[in-house]
């Protein structure tokens, strides 16, 4: 007989059975992180990126990494693509989806020779790379050796082959040290900088306070400002961003758009048989160092895929950064002054390292790489974009 407590449990049962079919059949609603340019304030300083679905989480509080392996913090790097037409820098979206409201990775990214632990590490470099520990205790600091290095692009970089392909034919290993810079950035995020750097001030600090971390994907700084007739005698562009310390977030376009740029540059030279030293048809400072990294974002910067850019603009360029002596921003980038992460340098406005601007101090040790290639021209001062700048940068 069918009583009521039966009759009521029974009807709870089947309610139960028909909520659960109903959500697992539902479709899910994408999210955005601007509906349209109109409700973002300063629109011509905003991206316009779309918010990618969720990533498997791996920073806490202020970018701590609860993570105990930053090689394996997440189930799977890689995602089955579906459409293998399309281009590399849409597979490289595809892999390594930007979250530009995410936090910035708790990762502190270094390579060298050797391990901290092991008896080849330079004892001059102790006290460099311990700086970066000290000052950020909540981080994950991973100092990455060259066999650690080829491990590590192969398992981040699988299902994109050419990527694997032309990191593996780099034929000198400054361009495997630039290189790797800007694949673990793309893939994990957080802070590479080069061994041979000294941590002045947390990375916390590095933004200005009126700056949410939450609006900002990449933070990068000046290295050269030559504000002197000869100055492409002694530098590759006008301004030139610094490619040993960086701080960005999973995915970030410039970072896409240098990896796809050097891995097609990489492979057109290995066809040709010009990927050999003293082969190549350009030098290491356009073919991976300063230079395609500043190009890098200037071409980010003016973007109209981006950027809602009035008709009537001027290109950003190198004019909007000259002299600078406080942090600028251009939608989701942060362009530190010259004294953040070169103090000291003595010349072209860098002030010394007890200024409240000085960051990171770069020692210049440059074992892997002749220190004239940090330097070393390679275009005509008549090949540099000069166009004035009217559009407004923060």
């Amino acid at each position: 007989m069918l009583t009521f407590r039966k009759a009521l449990m029974l009807a709870i049962f089947l309610l139960t059975c028909i909520y659960l079919f109903q959500s697992s059949h539902s479709t899910p609603k994408k999210r955005y992180a601007h509906e349209s340019l109109d409700e973002v304030s300063e629109a011509k300083n905003n991206p316009v990126i779309t918010k990618p679905e969720a990533q498997e989480p791996f920073t806490t509080g202020s970018a701590t990494s609860t993570s105990t392996n930053p090689l394996r913090d997440q189930k799977s790097p890689q995602k089955a693509l579906t459409n293998p037409g399309k281009t590399l820098v849409e597979r490289l979206q595809y892999q390594f989806p930007y979250d530009p409201e995410g936090k910035f990775p708790g990762y502190i990214w270094q390579t060298w020779k050797a391990g901290p632990g092991d008896a080849g590490f330079d004892e001059k470099l102790r006290p460099m790379e311990a700086s970066w520990s000290e000052l950020h205790p909540g981080f994950i600091h991973e100092v990455i050796t060259d066999r650690t290095a080829a491990n590590l692009i192969r398992y981040l970089y699988v299902s994109v082959p050419e990527v694997l392909e032309a990191y593996n034919a780099m034929p000198i290993p400054v361009l495997k040290a630039d290189f790797f810079r800007y694949l673990i950035l793309l893939a994990r995020g957080g802070i590479y900088s080069d061994i041979d750097t000294t941590a002045l001030k947390t990375a916390t600090d590095w933004l200005p306070k009126t700056v949410a971390p939450s609006s900002i994907g990449l933070i990068v700084g000046i290295e050269a400002d030559p504000d002197r007739p000869d100055w492409h005698d002694w530098y590759s562009r006008r301004i030139q961003f610094c490619q040993w310390t960086i701080q960005a977030k999973v995915g970030h376009p410039v970072l896409r758009r240098i990896v796809a740029q050097i891995t097609e540059e990489t492979l057109r030279m290995k066809k040709s048989g010009k990927l050999a030293k003293g082969k190549m048809d350009m030098s290491i400072v356009e073919f991976t160092g300063p230079a395609r990294w500043t190009d890098s974002v200037f071409s980010y910067f003016n973007d109209p895929s981006y950027f809602k850019i009035d008709k009537a603009a001027k290109n950003i360029t190198w004019e909007s950064f000259t002299n600078q002596s406080t942090p600028k921003r251009v939608g989701d980038v942060v362009v530190l002054p010259i004294t953040s992460f070169s103090p000291g340098v003595q010349q072209m406005g860098a002030k010394d390292l007890d200024d409240p601007m000085a960051y990171v101090k770069h020692d210049f040790e440059g074992s892997w790489k002749a220190s004239w290639e940090h330097i070393k021209p390679i275009v005509d001062a008549a090949s540099v974009e000069s166009k004035n700048d009217d559009r407004p940068v923060l």
